[in-house]
């Protein structure tokens, strides 16, 4: 495994953190307070290539590998996790489908919009009764003529708001169970379909979650994503190739946090002398820098495998749960060696807290990363 990355992906990597460093960094107090990202960060994301780090360089994109997505997704994740996730959930499973499983008229359609971020992805599986059964669906879709016509309700959609894309995934054949699921490409502006109403979070302000519905919604044939019934199983490929750019990204909010620890521990004074050298704040630092070591090394890992085209659905559910899991114990440390001040809403510690939180839930829970894990390791040693 070599995880060197080329002077390219490299010099790409230095523009990113000081565009973060630079220009992220000193809007996220304002991201947090008004709920936005503020349209000139977005613009200058676009011209840095952003929205285009999984599209191909065929349609207009950076089309950077796994390995090198990683390595900017851990710098863009340093800063504030609302915009973090406008482009990380952009990336990965709002455009992964498209990329990974459209055809060649599908790709050219849209693809070029994507990577320039004037088209923003979003990927809608998730509904009232189907969270974590994602079999459960209730959206039907019923072909008619040379359009489909798709009925139901999502909700929980990430960038929803901001989106102009949506992979959708409905049921075509209730008979087949998870093999009478499809999946279409969906545009905003389709007859039927809107956006409803947005969810109020604990946390990654900036970025918006929605319901989205669909009444009698009409999508052409031709926006069948892959094949009918194939729904399910895309929805499987694309969720897994996620989760390294995800893990990624909570390692990068991982290292910020340490690094902000690591320095206020160095300049409070305690009892005479600053608190690294207490013992129960220097240990606390260590299992912080054990734990985003290990899932450094664990990221790049699974990276590798998929830019090796292997067979990673054990690795990316074990990568998942690891490194949202990490980034809560890293959290928490970080507000216990701040004390007091890692509790108040003017420093960016307890915000970390907040947004960590919901990444041990979306793009598949803690829970049913371990279910995957397990019925793999039970077909290894069948």
């Amino acid at each position: 495994m070599n995880f060197e990355l080329d002077e390219d992906i490299q010099f790409l990597k230095r523009n990113v953190r000081d565009f973060i460093q630079n220009e992220v960094e000193d809007v996220a107090m304002q991201i947090e307070s008004e709920d936005k990202i503020p349209s000139r960060i977005v613009e200058m994301s676009k011209e840095l290539g952003l929205f285009g780090l999984s599209i191909p360089e065929k349609y207009g994109g950076l089309g950077i590998g796994m390995v090198g997505k990683c390595a900017l997704y851990e710098e863009i994740g340093a800063t504030h996790n609302g915009y973090t996730t406008l482009i990380g959930a952009h990336t990965g499973i709002g455009t992964v489908g498209i990329v990974e499983m459209g055809n060649e008229e599908q790709k050219r359609k849209y693809l070029p919009d994507m990577a320039a971020g004037d088209r923003i992805g979003a990927f809608a599986l998730t509904e009232p009764s189907a969270g974590s059964n994602a079999t459960n669906l209730k959206t039907a879709a019923i072909k008619k003529g040379d359009k489909y016509i798709l009925n139901g309700t999502k909700h929980y959609i990430t960038n929803a708001v901001e989106a102009d894309v949506f992979t959708v995934m409905a049921v075509t054949d209730p008979s087949e169970g998870a093999k009478g699921i499809t999946s279409f490409i969906v545009e905003k502006g389709f007859p039927g379909f809107r956006v409803g109403a947005v969810e109020e979070k604990m946390g990654l302000r900036g970025s918006h979650s929605a319901e989205v519905i669909m009444e009698d919604c009409e999508v052409p044939a031709e926006n069948v994503l892959s094949e009918e019934g194939r729904g399910y199983v895309n929805a499987l490929k694309i969720l897994a190739n996620g989760r390294a750019g995800l893990a990624a990204r909570n390692l990068g909010s991982c290292q910020k946090l340490l690094d902000l620890s690591v320095r206020y521990a160095q300049e409070r004074v305690q009892f005479d002398v600053p608190i690294i050298e207490h013992q129960a704040v220097a240990h606390m630092l260590s299992e912080m820098a054990v734990d985003i070591e290990a899932l450094r090394s664990f990221t790049y890992r699974v990276a590798w495998m998929v830019d090796e085209g292997k067979k990673i659905i054990k690795e990316a559910a074990m990568l998942k749960l690891f490194g949202s899991e990490v980034y809560n114990r890293v959290a928490d440390k970080a507000v216990q060696v701040h004390g007091g001040i890692g509790y108040i809403s003017d420093y960016p510690i307890e915000r970390f807290y907040r947004d960590a939180r919901i990444t041990r839930i979306y793009e598949g829970t803690s829970e049913i990363q371990k279910n995957i894990i397990a019925a793999q390791l039970n077909k290894e040693y069948s």
